[in-house]
Parts: structure tokens; sequence; C-alpha cells
């Protein structure tokens, strides 16, 4: 999950949603309303016949009005100027006032005070007689033409010239000013509503890339916690969204990654503890089951001599003593696993204390046939910083389970103390059937047992050097061990040394 260069605050993100919203609808619709203003433009020049319109041209109602009948003004001049007979001519006059209708224009000719030729069909002679400048008015010659107001304003063009009976005439060119208005607005209702798609489609645009970046992971952490409601915590939970709720789905997914290791380390205590009680029972059930025979055997009188009984009574004395091992090796278990060991450190001699201890074991070592030999290669008194008790259990631990494994007639096991700089290395090494090399980093781990086949002989609850592990650790030292098939085994463990710290006035 790693989003954060993709990702990008929500506040970052509204803030770029709100200047998104002001000016990308401001340029599209500039850019839309320029290009279809260009095709508009083209399409009522083509209508109307107007050569090289422009946008200028139509939207301006007096420029477009002249555009529209320019050609036609121009014909009507130049024929003027020729002599005029053709405008006198009723036929020619129709011809052109037809195309005029076309564009909502008609043709009037006056001569002197009458109406000579009306093209309107709504407009009657009196009506254009009180409309139509007269003859030679000022103001009026311009090409542009002027305006007329009345109900309906019209743009009035004129061109005057002389009949061939030498009257004053007039021909004029009138155009409703309103007429083009129906395509300027079609245009821009059109645009209106162009303006209006491009609003809904920059919202649209815009609350998807919102929903993208909040909802859509939020429904995938909604979904996340229905499956670890569930007990489901095989899925993963990716980020990918603003950066407030893409590191939200990080931590989620932390969270869940959490509660899948305890879940399985759960499933494994249990497994262990299931494996410890088995364990244990079976190492209980060797001691109890001799203790009830010599006992049996004491009460059926089968022990009938003094050496017989004495035989008996410490038979059932020494697995007595193991079952008490047994028993306080699981309670001090169930201590490591709630880390209340209680340990109380003090300054001890160490090897005063080896001496004392090499001598309690020898005693019990002896009875069990084991040669013990004791070498102190300090060159000084080191002291040491440690729990006696929990260190006794660290030698025992490691003696009982060298006892465990040997298989040779004579038995030895010989006990080292050297200096190795600020630490007091003890070595502890037997004569057994050692330990194979895929075996020996294993050997410290929670019932970890070398010889799978467990038998009355070399039975225990597999949780021996896993204690030992646990309480040098505490001390602030290590464990390890070499091993030989066929040889021996040796454990080393280092204590370190305890150095006064001068005080300086």
């Amino acid at each position: 999950m790693n989003g954060h260069n993709k990702t990008m605050k929500l506040r970052t993100r509204v803030i770029i949603s709100f200047f998104i919203t002001i000016f990308v609808p401001i340029i599209l619709c500039g850019i839309t309303f320029y290009l279809f203003s260009q095709y508009k433009v083209r399409v009522i020049g083509e209508q109307y016949g107007i050569e090289n319109a422009t946008y200028e041209m139509i939207s301006n109602n007096t420029l477009m009005l002249d555009a529209l009948t320019s050609r036609e003004y121009k014909e009507l001049a130049a024929k003027a100027e020729d002599g005029a007979e053709e405008l006198e001519d009723a036929g020619y006059l129709e011809k052109l006032n037809a195309k005029l209708l076309k564009d909502a224009s008609f043709l009037a000719v006056k001569k002197d005070n009458t109406i000579f030729f009306n093209g309107s069909e709504t407009v009657s002679d009196s009506e254009l007689l009180q409309l139509l400048p007269s003859y030679g008015e000022p103001g009026v010659e311009t090409e542009g033409g002027i305006y007329f107001h009345s109900d309906e304003q019209e743009l009035i063009k004129r061109v005057d010239f002389n009949f061939s009976d030498g009257s004053d005439g007039s021909i004029f060119i009138v155009t409703r000013a309103d007429q083009i208005f129906p395509q300027m607005r079609a245009m821009w209702e059109e645009m209106f509503f162009a303006t209006i798609l491009i609003l809904v489609f920059t919202s649209f645009a815009l609350s998807f890339w919102i929903y993208r970046g909040v909802v859509s992971p939020l429904e995938q952490l909604k979904k996340a916690t229905q499956n670890i409601k569930e007990g489901n915590l095989d899925f993963t939970v990716e980020g990918s969204g603003v950066k407030e709720i893409n590191d939200l789905c990080e931590d989620f997914e932390e969270m869940r990654i959490r509660l899948k290791e305890n879940a399985e380390e759960k499933v494994e205590f249990d497994r262990e503890n299931k494996e410890l009680i088995s364990n244990i029972s079976h190492d209980l059930k060797t001691p109890i089951t001799a203790v009830k025979g010599y006992v049996e055997g004491i009460m059926d009188g089968v022990a009938n001599t003094p050496e017989k009984m004495d035989k008996y009574i410490r038979t059932i004395y020494n697995k007595a003593n193991e079952m008490d091992r047994l028993i306080n090796e699981l309670t001090f278990y169930s201590k490591i696993d709630t880390n209340r060991i209680p340990y109380t450190f003090a300054k001890i001699p160490i090897a005063d204390y080896f001496e004392d201890c090499v001598e309690e074991l020898s005693l019990d070592l002896e009875a069990q046939g084991v040669d013990l030999t004791y070498f102190n290669y300090l060159q000084e008194e080191p002291v040491v910083i440690a729990d006696a008790e929990q260190l006794k259990r660290v030698i025992n631990n490691i003696v009982s389970n060298s006892i465990k494994y040997m298989d040779k007639p004579h038995k030895v096991i010989n006990i080292r103390l050297r200096d190795v700089g600020d630490f007091v290395q003890v070595e502890i090494e037997d004569n057994g059937k050692g330990i194979a090399n895929k075996d020996l980093v294993k050997i410290f781990d929670r019932f970890y047992r070398t010889d799978a086949s467990r038998n009355s002989t070399r039975g225990g609850s597999g949780i021996g050097l896993s204690i030992v592990k646990k309480i040098l650790e505490d001390h602030g030292g290590k464990v390890w061990a070499t091993s030989k098939e066929g040889v021996g085994t040796t454990m080393y463990f280092v204590l370190r040394k305890y150095q006064e710290v001068p005080i300086h006035e």
C-alpha cells in the first residue's frame, strides 16, 4: 500500500474541485461558443446568401439587414445610372421582388407622389406614401438606408432615378428590421443548452472523482469491517483515494494484519498448550505408574528385606521428585507466557555459586551413575547480577536434558567456567548421543524434541530449554549449543560481569 505519492489531501481535492467548477465550464463554454458561432455564421450566411459573413454581422441587426439586400441594391443603383428603363418594367420589378420576399423584404416604386409599384402583400399604397421618404430627401441617399418606426421597424434603402417621361422616381427596398432575430434567438437557445450540458458534465465528472476518492474506499472499509465481524481475516484493504482515507485504509490494513497474527498466535498457543498437557500427562503417568508398582510391592510384602525396602523407598522418592520437577516446570511455563517470572536479582560471586551447585548436583548425578567434573578457569573472582534460584533452574534443566539423551555406559558431564571479556562463559558438556545440525538451531524452541518417538526413558515436556533461553535473555545473556552426533553436546551461556562505576566528586 504505497499510495502516498498518488494521493492528495481531501482539502486539496476540494480546492481543486472548486476551481474546476468555476474555470472549466468557462473555458469549455468559450470554446463551444466560438466553434458553434462560427458554424452558425456560416450556415446563416449560406441561408441568406451573404458572402464573407461574420459573427459581428449576424449579431448586429443593422449590418445583417444591410448585407441581406446589398446585391439587389447595387443592381438597382447600376440600372438607375444606365438609364433606368428596366426600373419601369413591371416584369423585371416582379421578378426582383420575388427574390426579395424570400429575405423578408419587398420592392416599392414611387413616381412623384403616387405608388407606381407595391411589392408588399400587407402594406397598402397609402401606408407606403406615408412611410416612404420623398424624392431627393436629404440623409437617405446612403447605401445603408434608414429606419422607419411604426408598429414594426423597417429598414429602407432608396435609389432615385427619373422616369422616361421626366417624372421623379424612387425605388425602395423595404426590409423588416426584426426578421433575423429568430435565427439569432435559436442560436442563443442552443448555446444555453450547450452550457447546461457542460455544467452537468463537469459536475458529474467532479462527483465521480470525489466518489472514487472518498466513497469508494469507505465502501471497501465497510466490506472489510463486515469480513472481520464474520471472522474472515484473509483479505486486503488497499487505499486509493484522498490522503486521509488512504491513511485510514493503511491503519485498517495494519490492524487486520495484527488481528490475523494474533489469531494465528492464539491457534498456535492453543496447539502448544494441548501438546504441553499431552506431554506432561504422559510424563507424569510414567513415574506415577512406577510409584504405584513399588507401593504395591511393599503392600504385598515383596520388599521383605531391609535392602529391598530401602531400594523401593528410594525409587519412590526419586519418582516423586521427578513429578515435582514436572509440575514446577509447568507452573514456571505459565509464568513465562504471562511475563510474570518472579526475579530477585542480587550480586553473586559466580565461582562460589557454581562450587555449591556442583556439590549439590554431584550427589544426585552419582546416584544416577553420572560422573560430574567441574573446571574453573576464571582469572579473578567476578561477580554477576543474577537471580540465584532461576540460575539454578537453568543449570538443572541443561543437566537434566543432557542425562535424558545419554546412551553410553560411562556417562560424563563436565562444567567449565571461562573469562570472555565482559562476560563469564559457562560450558556444560556431555558425552550423550549428540544432536544433528538440522535440529541444533531448533532445540531452544518451545516443545521441540529431537527424538520424535517419545518413550518413558526420553520423555519430557519439551519446554526445558525454552525456559533456559527465556531466563538467560532476561538476565541480559544468551545461550547456544554445539554438538557432534555420537560424541556429545556442549551447551554454552554467558552472563555479564558486574562492574563498579566510579563516582567522581
